[in-house]
């Protein structure tokens, strides 16, 4: 099959022949259809998680179909679809039992390190052999794949593609960032800084959620029509935000957004950083200002059950509850996943979907 290989951090992309191993116990096989490009693809891609884990093939928000399933696996069967989940849950570890599974130990520990739940590999470079990581477990920018069992969620009929692979990533960390990291109800002033995939989510979830003002933040004047489009009472640039808000959603992923996102919370207030900054960073705020009851939160997955949490999203797109038309601005295939990440530097569009 082909798919797409980063062989050292920095690098473009090689569109390369891979050899895929058959699927072992509690293991599924999937048939890629479509597959998002995310912001954490691109911090792999550029070395900001780590250094150690290529050559690997990257992508983790995806959907296909099912063509094989190992022993042991009665969720899914073949010819099903699904969206992959890149969390697989254990369910038994001391965060599954503390309510906690989008920080599942076990499965965090496959999942960074880019391999099977027990720690071997599926993929191969056909030129020499070489195992490839595949990034989350999932390895999303190949033709098919081989991943936990645990990692797929069965998708109600009637979803386009293209849908169904954003609910694994892009969807379920927004709305859970706003129903479970921070609550959001009706009258709340929210804010949100970074109008990408996840932060186009994020409005819309806090939208739905009956906030009274929903504040988009960005650069990118561009940005401002799609920010509105998912509901945004207004756009503003970080030097005429305002402040006082009730929550400030930060979803870019550096120290100086974080800081913004600090500096616009009223008392009582909260910001929950959603993006993920290169490690390393660190962000400087005024310890004074706990004494006003405000709070810093960090949100990973959307901050709840993500495999449970992506089955529920699915039934509210099926039932037009949930509008994701706008999401993507662009398609690509394999060979254009290095321009999509431009676009996502440039700050250009929404969501850049992979088609096979």
């Amino acid at each position: 099959m082909k798919a797409a290989v980063w062989l050292r951090a920095g690098e473009a992309s090689r569109v390369e022949e891979v050899d895929l191993s058959p699927v072992g116990r509690g293991e599924v096989m999937v048939e890629l259809a479509a597959a998002g490009v995310c912001h954490s693809d691109l911090h792999l891609a550029l070395g900001h998680l780590g250094t150690h884990r290529f050559p690997t093939v990257l992508g983790h928000e995806g959907a296909g179909v099912v063509t094989d399933v190992g022993t042991d696996v009665s969720s899914v069967v073949v010819g099903d679809h699904v969206a992959f989940c890149f969390l697989p849950s254990c369910g038994a570890c001391r965060p599954c039992l503390r309510g906690h599974p989008n920080l599942c130990e076990p499965g965090s520990q496959s999942a960074f390190a880019g391999t099977m739940l027990d720690g071997s590999h599926r993929m191969s470079r056909s030129e020499d052999g070489s195992k490839l990581a595949q990034f989350l477990s999932i390895g999303a920018f190949s033709e098919r794949t081989v991943v936990p069992a645990r990692s797929v969620v069965k998708m109600p009929e009637g979803l386009a593609v293209e849908h169904m692979a954003l609910l694994g990533c892009a969807v379920v960390t927004g709305f859970g960032a706003v129903r479970n990291a921070a609550r959001v109800g009706p009258g709340d002033r929210v804010a949100v800084i970074g109008c990408g995939g996840v932060g186009m989510q994020v409005i819309a979830a806090a939208v739905r959620a009956g906030a009274a003002e929903v504040v988009a933040i960005d650069g990118i004047e561009s940005k401002e029509g799609l920010a509105r489009a998912q509901g945004a009472t207004d756009f503003r640039s970080a030097d005429d935000a305002g402040e006082n808000y009730d929550y400030v959603f930060e979803v870019v992923g550096r120290p100086e957004t974080i800081e913004t996102a600090w500096r616009l919370t009223g008392p009582g207030g909260a910001v929950i950083v959603v993006g993920i900054a290169p490690a390393g960073s660190t962000a400087s705020i005024a310890a004074i200002d706990f004494a006003s009851q405000k709070s810093l939160i960090g949100s990973f997955y959307g901050s709840g059950d993500p495999a449970v949490e992506i089955a529920l999203l699915a039934e509210s797109v099926r039932k037009g509850e949930i509008d994701l038309s706008r999401t993507v601005s662009h398609h690509t295939d394999l060979a254009g996943i290095d321009e999509a990440f431009g676009r996502m530097q440039r700050g250009e569009g929404a969501r850049t979907v992979v088609e096979f």
